[in-house]
C-alpha cells in the first residue's frame, strides 16, 4: 500500500510539473503581440504560430500515439505541427504566413489536445486505451523536458522580435535594477590529471535522453581553464584589435561565413554614436562589460585562438566543473544540494545575463564560477553518441538525426534553462554558425 501511494504521489508531481511547463509556454506566447504570431524572427526557424501547435502535437503523438496506441487527435494538424527544423548548409524555409492555418484553428486544436490528454492522464477519459507501451514516468518526463526546452528556444525567438512586437512582463528586471558590478578578474585554474564520468547508467533511477547513456569514464590529462566565462569586456578587445578581420583566427569555412554575412561583432551588440550597446530581452543598454559574451561556436573558437588557447572538450568541462581534488565527482558543481536561486542564473529567474562571478555559492570544487547557468558553454567536442548508445524507441530521431559532425556539445545552462536539465549528464548541441542561442565559453590551456 505504501509503495502504491508513493507511486501515485510521484505521478501527481509529474502531472503538476507538466501543468507548470504548459503555463510557462502559454505565458511566452502571451509576450508576443497577436499581429506578430505569424512572424519568423529567426530565419532558420518556423514562424511563431507553428510552436503553438507543435507543443501539443508533440504531446499527443508521444502520449496518446506512441505510449497509449490511440489514433490521431487531428490527422492534418498532428502531422503539420509534428517536427521543427534544423537546416544545415544554408537552406531556409520559404513558406508565407498564408500557408499556415488561422490562429483560431491552431488554438482550438491546442486546447482540444490538452483537454483530452488531461482526461487520459487523470483517469477521466472514456477512450479505450491499452496499457502504457513505455514507462509512464519516462513518457511524462519527455513531455515536460521537451516543453521546457522550447520555453528556452522560444525565448531566443522572442529576443529577435522588435520591441513593438512583444510585451514586457510585469516582473522583468530592467538593467537599471541590477547594474553589473566591476568585471571579475579571470585567472587560469590548474586542473590536475583525473577522471571525468560522462553519461548515466542505463536502467538507473535517473531520467535521461538517449544521448546521455551509457555512463563511462574518460581519463583527462592535466590542463588549465578560465575561472570565469569570457566577458563582453574581454571579447571587446578581440573586436577592437581587428579579430574579425584577421584571417589567421578563422578556418576557411568560418572565414567565408563571417565575410558572406558581414559579421564583425557578437549578434546582440550594436554601435550607436561610436558607443557599443547591447540588445537585452526587452531593452537596449550600454554594453555590460562584466556579462558573459554570447557568441556562435566559430566566434568562440576564433577568440580562443586569439588568446593562444582553445575551447575545452566535453570531458575537460566535466572534470573542472564536477570533479574535486579528492577524486570524487559531485552531482552539481557546488555539491549534491538541489539547485536554487543562490547557485546560479538559471531556471527562468531572469531574462538576461548577470555579471560573471555573481554566484559564489555555485562555485565548483576547483573554483570555476558559473559553470552551470548564465549561458551555455561551448566545447570543442562534436555531438556524437556515447558508446552503447541506443535511440529512444518513442523518439528515435531526437539525437541520432544530429550525429552528423555539424553540431557541437554545449554544457551548463543559460538563464532560461529549467532546473531539471541542470543534471551533470545533460548535453545540449548546436550548429557552429548559429548565433541566436545564449551560449558563452571559457578557454583552456593544454
Amino acid at each position: 500500500m505504501h509503495a502504491l501511494a508513493t507511486q501515485l504521489d510521484h505521478q501527481a508531481q509529474l502531472l503538476a510539473r507538466l501543468a507548470q511547463a504548459r503555463s510557462m509556454t502559454d505565458d511566452l506566447f502571451r509576450r508576443v503581440r497577436s499581429d506578430a504570431l505569424y512572424d519568423r524572427p529567426i530565419p532558420e526557424r518556423h514562424r511563431i504560430v507553428f510552436y503553438i501547435g507543435h507543443l501539443e502535437a508533440f504531446d499527443w503523438n508521444l502520449i496518446a500515439g506512441h505510449a497509449l496506441g490511440l489514433g490521431p487527435a487531428d490527422t492534418e494538424f498532428d502531422r503539420l505541427f509534428a517536427f521543427g527544423i534544423d537546416p544545415v548548409g544554408g537552406g531556409l524555409p520559404q513558406d508565407t504566413p498564408s500557408d499556415w492555418p488561422p490562429l483560431a484553428q491552431v488554438e482550438s486544436y491546442a486546447h482540444h489536445v490538452q483537454r483530452v490528454l488531461d482526461d487520459l492522464l487523470n483517469g477521466r477519459s472514456r477512450l479505450a486505451v491499452s496499457d502504457w507501451q513505455f514507462p509512464r514516468e519516462v513518457i511524462l518526463n519527455v513531455a515536460i523536458e521537451h516543453r521546457l526546452m522550447h520555453a528556452e528556444t522560444l525565448t531566443y525567438m522572442l529576443h529577435q522580435l522588435n520591441s513593438e512586437r512583444k510585451m514586457v512582463p510585469h516582473d522583468y528586471l530592467s538593467f537599471s535594477s541590477h547594474q553589473p558590478g566591476p568585471s571579475a578578474v579571470v585567472r587560469m585554474i590548474d586542473i590536475p590529471q583525473g577522471t571525468a564520468t560522462l553519461g548515466i547508467p542505463r536502467g538507473g533511477e535517473s531520467f535521461g535522453w538517449d544521448n546521455e547513456f551509457e555512463e563511462h569514464s574518460v581519463s583527462v590529462p592535466a590542463f588549465a581553464i578560465g575561472s570565469h566565462k569570457v566577458t563582453n569586456g574581454e571579447f571587446l578587445r578581440f573586436v577592437s584589435e581587428g579579430g574579425y578581420d584577421d584571417r589567421c583566427f578563422w578556418s576557411d569555412e568560418d572565414w567565408a561565413w563571417i565575410k558572406q554575412h558581414n559579421i564583425a561583432h557578437p549578434h546582440l551588440w550594436f554601435m550607436r554614436q561610436n558607443q557599443w550597446f547591447y540588445r537585452a530581452m526587452f531593452e537596449e543598454v550600454p554594453l555590460p562589460q562584466g556579462w558573459p559574451v554570447y557568441v556562435s561556436h566559430v566566434e568562440a573558437s576564433a577568440y580562443a585562438r586569439y588568446a593562444g588557447r582553445s575551447l575545452p572538450t566535453e570531458a575537460q568541462f566535466h572534470r573542472a566543473a564536477y570533479g574535486t581534488p579528492e577524486g570524487i565527482e559531485r552531482m552539481y558543481p557546488w555539491g549534491d544540494a538541489d539547485p536554487d536561486a543562490t547557485r546560479g542564473n538559471f531556471d527562468f529567474h531572469r531574462w538576461d545575463p548577470v555579471a560573471v562571478g555573481s554566484y559564489p555559492a555555485g562555485r565548483s570544487a576547483f573554483g570555476l564560477q558559473d559553470s552551470v547557468g548564465n549561458g551555455w558553454e561551448w566545447t570543442s567536442t562534436p555531438f556524437a553518441p556515447h558508446q552503447g548508445f541506443e535511440p529512444s524507441p518513442y523518439y528515435p530521431g531526437y539525437s541520432a538525426d544530429f550525429f552528423d559532425g555539424k553540431h557541437f556539445v554545449a554544457k551548463g545552462a543559460s538563464p532560461r534553462t529549467a532546473a531539471c536539465m541542470l543534471r551533470r549528464s545533460f548535453r545540449n548541441w548546436f550548429q557552429p554558425h548559429y548565433p541566436y542561442i545564449y551560449a558563452s565559453f571559457r578557454c583552456v590551456q593544454n
